[in-house]
């Protein structure tokens, strides 16, 4: 069991409320310079959930779930910004209003640019959804660190879901870390630069085919845990060699250039603490009984 500061972490209710999909009302560009009208970012999505292919839809960042947000008409204010920065992946979500009240899901990730939080519902549940009705989050998670590690980070990460990630402590002094995917610091775009990762996503570009295949990309899903090797998201996103990510996949392929699969960073470190451990089912549908899990319907 790793120690963690989890007694002082402060536990905040948010609310929120589904956002409404969002398109920017013209034809976009591939990078082949394709022009694509394809359904895009928000939305009460369905027939799309956490262990589903993040690759093969007709569409351009499709988020799983439900996308929610505390003001769709100010997306970079508050209270918005709130929501964004203290949610964590594994949170607690419960709807308080409408047909569906009473009804628990999950909190997936956030999704920079939309300003969107990802919440894993059943599918019934989401049929009963409106875009009126409220979720509250029980957000806890920023600010956790784990004691005998110090030059890991944290971040964006329920303490309760740290517990079932299958951490292991290796003899060597490393951390080994379950992953489906190994993505190299060559493929990491659209997102890097930002000041922090308390919010949004950045990208796992999917322009070069070739790397697609090699490093099986192309066979990444939602709510899978990856690895981005030589990034180091302690404070902002960066490239330094021998430094370690780990992040949640929340939204699929793109078609526009320099983006792709996104990803939430939970784990990072600047050293080789981290050692990344390939196991297919290093999936949070897989391992909390959600999505693709509880339905058994993969697409």
């Amino acid at each position: 069991m790793l120690k963690t500061n989890e007694p002082a972490l402060v536990e905040f209710l948010l609310q929120c409320q589904p956002g409404q999909p969002r398109t920017r009302g013209n034809w976009e560009v591939d990078h082949q310079g394709n022009p694509f009208l394809l359904p895009s970012i928000g939305g009460i999505t369905l027939n799309v959930q956490v262990g589903d292919p993040a690759f093969g839809w007709a569409g351009d960042h499709i988020e799983p779930g439900v996308s929610c947000t505390a003001d769709t008409q100010k997306p970079f204010e508050h209270p918005n910004i709130g929501l964004q920065l203290y949610s964590c992946v594994g949170n607690s979500a419960t709807i308080t209003a409408g047909e569906a009240k009473g009804e628990c899901g999950t909190v997936i990730g956030h999704h920079g640019g939309s300003e969107h939080l990802i919440v894993e519902f059943p599918r019934a549940v989401k049929e009963k959804l409106t875009y009126a009705d409220t979720i509250m989050i029980r957000a806890k998670g920023q600010g956790l660190k784990l004691l005998d590690y110090p030059s890991v980070a944290l971040f964006n990460l329920d303490p309760s879901l740290l517990e079932k990630l299958k951490i292991r402590e290796a003899k060597d002094g490393v951390l080994e870390v379950p992953v489906t995917t190994i993505v190299p610091a060559v493929c990491m775009g659209s997102g890097i630069g930002s000041a922090h990762v308390a919010k949004g996503d950045y990208d796992i570009m999917t322009s070069d085919a070739e790397t697609v295949r090699e490093y099986g990309i192309d066979k990444i899903r939602f709510g899978d845990f990856v690895a981005l090797l030589d990034h180091d998201n302690r404070y902002g996103r960066a490239y330094r060699k021998g430094s370690v990510s780990i992040g949640i996949v929340v939204h699929s392929d793109c078609l526009e250039a320099g983006h792709g699969p996104g990803v939430t960073t939970i784990m990072t470190c600047a050293e080789p603490v981290i050692r990344p451990v390939i196991d297919s089912g290093a999936n949070i549908a897989d391992l909390l009984g959600i999505g693709t899990a509880l339905s058994g319907a993969k697409a």
